[in-house]
């Protein structure tokens, strides 16, 4: 079952807001800010290394970026790291992703990661997308669609939020449905999101079947399933680069929050 994880790892921003440390050319995903001995994007894989098989992680960057990509992680083979052309948000920059996987594993369970997150609790951060993994691999064809979601420790303005269902009392890994996604919030109502206690920072990192995200892509965002399925036969070969070369600079540019998530009936 192992060998059927598969991680993805969003490596493409230029990290604007870490200026002048983090610069265009050598963004924030590759650099030591916290004086760790690790960047990022080698904290990042070495996390999630302990669940998905190193020739399992897919990295999504701009190709200015895939020989620091390479040399960051020196366990990835060159294909793959997938050049995304242009910057088109992270609905686009996944369903490359997911038709790259699909030439591979039909039946892949899917994590999806930003390269930059701070992680200070690795272990209960990795028991954690186990649960979710588990959650994915014990139900016949499930096709939830998880997020996962951080307790708030303060009334935070700057962060997205996820509404979990908590009709019964909420535990520590558990899967549950989720209710809503909400915007950032202005400061009372952060306050009220605090106090209520079913509202959870989004992290930003989603677990799912490839067969559930392709289904909900084909649900939410038929028009850019059009464009990669023109080339489906294309991925995992030497024609796949032209192709998304001609291809991808057409997609709509969406997250995947506001384009599927937001949409999606089998959320958690």
């Amino acid at each position: 079952m192992k060998n059927e994880r598969y991680c993805i790892i969003m490596a493409g921003g230029i990290g604007s807001r870490f200026w002048p440390l983090s610069k265009a050319d050598h963004p924030k995903q590759f650099i030591d800010i916290l004086g760790t001995g690790k960047s990022f994007i080698r904290a990042t894989f070495e996390r999630f290394r302990h669940l998905v098989p190193a020739e399992n992680f897919l990295v999504l960057t701009n190709v200015c970026y895939k020989e620091l990509v390479l040399q960051h992680l020196p366990e990835l083979q060159p294909d793959q790291v997938l050049c995304e052309p242009c910057r088109r948000n992270t609905a686009p920059c996944l369903a490359y992703a997911n038709y790259r996987i699909q030439s591979r594993c039909q039946n892949a369970n899917i994590v999806v990661t930003a390269a930059d997150h701070l992680v200070t609790n690795e272990v209960e951060f990795v028991h954690s997308i186990a649960a979710g993994f588990d959650f994915l691999e014990t139900q016949q064809g499930n096709e939830a669609l998880i997020s996962v979601g951080i307790k708030p420790s303060r009334p935070e303005t700057g962060y997205g939020y996820i509404q979990a269902d908590n009709s019964s009392p909420l535990q520590l890994r558990q899967v549950v449905p989720m209710l809503n996604f909400k915007e950032k919030p202005d400061l009372e109502t952060a306050k009220r999101y605090l106090q209520d206690g079913s509202y959870f920072w989004n992290a930003g990192i989603f677990l799912w079947t490839l067969q559930g995200i392709q289904k909900a892509f084909r649900a939410y965002l038929p028009d850019m399933v059009q464009l990669f399925d023109e080339g489906k036969a294309l991925f995992g070969t030497a024609a796949e680069q032209q192709f998304i070369d001609e291809q991808f600079p057409k997609c709509q540019n969406i997250s995947i929050d506001y384009g599927v998530m937001e949409h999606a009936t089998q959320r958690y």
